[in-house]
């Protein structure tokens, strides 16, 4: 079984030390850092991704398997910025004003990294302003917004506008979900796209960047 096949699955597992150990023994036998990356590390986190959504394993699950894959890819950060690798893009996360929920946002977190995507989480209770003023601030191409309560929903909106109103709209797409969260109501404020779970969110952020 290859190396790359070994940190996948260790990952899934959610085997940190093995992963750890596994990925200095790829980079010992040459295997380059960008390929422990898409070949071992991404695949593994894919699998759990895939897995989360269908219902086979839970949120502590995907939480060690997401704290393997972070343990990974420290030891290869780097190694990438040496060979001048960036991430596929950037996403500003937080959960809007009034909100002070965050399980939901961490899972999203973690699945979106898990695609090889920097995350800057502005952590809850985040105002329409701090997420467009974050979106330029890092250069961002994402800016995802949670809700669990619905009379937080109407934030989402703001962020909608702010955006427009400084010139991003064609730069930053906005994404939407929580619990309350609905395809209709992403239509109505004029959100770029909504996902029911963080596996889902991952997956449209992923493909956004392409």
């Amino acid at each position: 079984m290859s190396i790359l096949v070994e940190i996948s699955e260790a990952l899934q597992k959610g085997k940190k030390k093995l992963v750890v150990q596994y990925v200095q023994q790829a980079l010992e036998e040459g295997v380059a850092p960008q390929q422990i990356l898409n070949e071992g590390l991404l695949p593994g986190m894919d699998v759990v991704g895939q897995k989360f959504k269908n219902n086979e394993v839970f949120v502590p699950e995907v939480l060690v398997a997401a704290r393997a894959m972070n343990a990974g890819a420290e030891l290869l950060k780097p190694l990438l910025a040496e060979a001048g690798v960036g991430t596929p893009g950037k996403m500003v996360l937080g959960t809007v004003k009034g909100d002070l929920h965050d399980i939901g946002k961490n899972l999203v977190k973690m699945m979106v990294e898990g695609k090889g995507i920097e995350v800057i989480d502005l952590g809850v209770d985040v105002s329409a302003e701090a997420f467009v003023e974050a979106a330029k601030e890092h250069g961002a191409d994402i800016i995802g917004c949670s809700a669990l309560l619905t009379t937080t929903m109407p934030v989402m909106a703001e962020v909608v506008k702010a955006v427009e109103a400084a010139g991003l709209k064609d730069k930053v797409k906005v994404m939407i979900g929580g619990a309350p969260v609905t395809e209709e109501f992403c239509k109505s404020v004029g959100a770029d796209y909504y996902t029911a779970d963080a596996a889902s969110a991952a997956m449209v952020a992923a493909e956004i960047l392409k």
